[in-house]
């Protein structure tokens, strides 16, 4: 007999919950759940056989610290499975957690910017499809303001059973989602305002009340919810461009970037988090979620919002693009044929995922220089480093892996620190630069390392926002009198030749005159004279 969902969800909890994905959002939340929750049965369900038979094994898809030691615990709890028989997962549950990926669009209109939500209908299409019963479906991907009623229309044009949709966004962080699962800031759910919405928001509420305190569980209408998660990774990602447009100043200035955010961060209002300048920030979630933010608010006619949020991601592809073109300059103009060593890949320590990677980003740029990139990282395979380069017309990449720190930067020429990966500042750089070709470079792309140590050492060494030391500012200004010097030699040069007006010859030759003066003698053409310089010019 029918009975409606509200009743359904007053008369008995929840004894069963199905998590469509069993990728970075999916699997740690049902680990934790089902850690938490040892009365409810967690069915993990995926559609790459590859994926759910790594969970079912010792080898796990992907790296997450403590997950392996947490899933073992569950596992021999026996409330947790990952399976991918999608319609009987399905079918016995009573909540469905959804955790697609939802990618940008590659084409069409809001290419780039507009999410794309084909895994997300045909999700819901699926579940429509073997339903077999009231269900309460939540929302764990993050998707744009309103899919929660555009999904509702598909269950009711296909589904003759009452569903409900809830929105839970996702807000732990890759590379500490255990711990953040297990002790949120904050749980957000939202749900329409209706005997049914609100009967569904209890029984996931219900869920979380295992483990986290009632005053951290938030409770909204779906649209809230659905734009909080978008909200909060676009002020992140604004405080991490932030941070690196000061640090650009920091260093023509000789400003230090840790002291300034340092003095900024103790003010109340502002907090130390995520005021670390680095090469930017990386990851799917910050640039996915402000393109899709940027997209809203073109969606909605209002440009000044959409260029205020577009202008947080040119400022993160301007510092990674400033770190690579540092690289170049200060290694004479040219790092062709150079060996570098690419200390990191994955987007941030902790984590193996090296999508939209800021890494890769500079790489990118000194791979199409010609460098002969060396890449180690403790947690990204080789394979994955082979993806990210594969190149469309299936030309070899210039990239390779090595799994010893050592020899990946024994020979080279410089080295780069991409990924904040602790470590690093274990290694023995006094082997390191013994190794390595001179002079010995380093790039310091997170500010990890110690600077003064390692120059001490005999390095060059680069970071983010950090003041060059007195030698090495001295050397350059030398350099740049010597460059200006020698351009005044050859304008010199031009201007005897006849290359300026007749009236204002004689100030022009005096001009002429101090700049040769100024010239140091062992720089200055055989013969000397302003006659010579003229030669020198190209003119004569």
């Amino acid at each position: 007999a029918y009975r409606p969902l509200h009743v359904v969800c007053t008369m008995a909890s929840c004894t069963n919950v199905c998590v469509i994905g069993a990728g970075h959002v999916g699997a740690p939340h049902a680990i934790v759940m089902a850690s938490k929750c040892p009365k409810v049965k967690f069915t993990v369900v995926d559609d790459d056989a590859r994926t759910i038979a790594a969970w079912n094994s010792g080898l796990l898809p992907f790296f997450e610290p403590g997950m392996q030691e947490l899933l073992d615990d569950v596992r021999s709890a026996g409330n947790l499975s990952f399976t991918s028989d999608f319609d009987s997962a399905v079918r016995t549950a009573e909540v469905i957690l959804v955790s697609v990926s939802t990618p940008l669009k590659k084409s069409g209109v809001g290419a780039g910017y507009a999410p794309n939500l084909e895994h997300w209908e045909s999700v819901a299409r699926r579940i429509a499809k073997v339903a077999g019963g009231p269900k309460i479906i939540v929302e764990r991907s993050t998707v744009p303001v309103t899919t929660a009623a555009s999904m509702t229309r598909v269950f009711k044009s296909v589904c003759s059973h009452e569903v409900v949709m809830l929105s839970n966004p996702e807000f732990a962080r890759e590379g500490s989602a255990i711990t953040d699962q297990l002790s949120p800031d904050r749980v957000m759910i939202g749900g329409p305002e209706s005997v049914e919405g609100e009967a569904s928001v209890a029984v996931l509420k219900a869920l979380y009340s295992s483990w986290v305190p009632t005053g951290r569980i938030i409770t909204s209408n779906l649209w809230s919810a659905e734009i909080s998660k978008l909200t909060a990774d676009a002020f992140l990602a604004q405080r991490i461009s932030s941070i690196n447009a000061i640090s650009a100043l920091c260093e023509k200035t000789g400003a230090d970037v840790d002291e300034v955010s340092y003095a900024i961060g103790v003010d109340s209002r502002i907090g130390r988090k995520c005021l670390t300048a680095s090469l930017g920030f990386g990851g799917v979630c910050y640039e996915t979620h402000l393109r899709n933010l940027v997209y809203l608010a073109r969606m909605y006619r209002m440009p000044v919002v959409a260029t205020y949020w577009d202008s947080v991601i040119k400022m993160n592809d301007y510092q990674k693009r400033r770190f690579a073109n540092l690289v170049v300059r200060e290694m004479f103009n040219t790092v062709g044929g150079k060996k570098l060593a690419v200390l990191g890949f994955a987007y941030k320590k902790n984590t193996s995922d090296c999508r939209f990677s800021a890494a890769l980003d500079v790489c990118k740029v000194l791979e199409n220089e010609q460098a002969l990139l060396v890449v180690h990282d403790p947690r990204v395979s080789a394979e994955a480093v082979g993806v990210a380069f594969t190149r469309d017309d299936g030309s070899a990449s210039l990239v390779s892996c090595e799994a010893d720190p050592y020899v990946a930067m024994e020979g080279a020429h410089a080295v780069l620190v991409l990924t904040e990966w602790e470590e690093f500042t274990r290694l023995d750089f006094k082997r390191v630069y013994a190794s390595m070709q001179k002079p010995a470079f380093v790039f310091d792309g997170r500010n990890l390392l110690d600077h003064k140590a390692l120059r001490e050492i005999g390095f060059k060494v680069y970071g983010i926002g950090k003041p060059q030391p007195p030698a090495e500012t001295e050397t350059e200004s030398a350099e740049a009198a010597a460059e200006s010097a020698a351009e005044s030699q050859k304008r010199a040069g031009r201007i005897l030749a006849g290359a300026a007006p007749k009236e204002n010859a004689a100030a022009l030759r005096a001009a002429a005159e101090r700049a040769l003066a100024q010239t140091p003698a062992s720089e200055q053409p055989a013969g000397g004279g302003l006659e010579r310089a003229a030669t020198f010019g190209g003119m004569a």
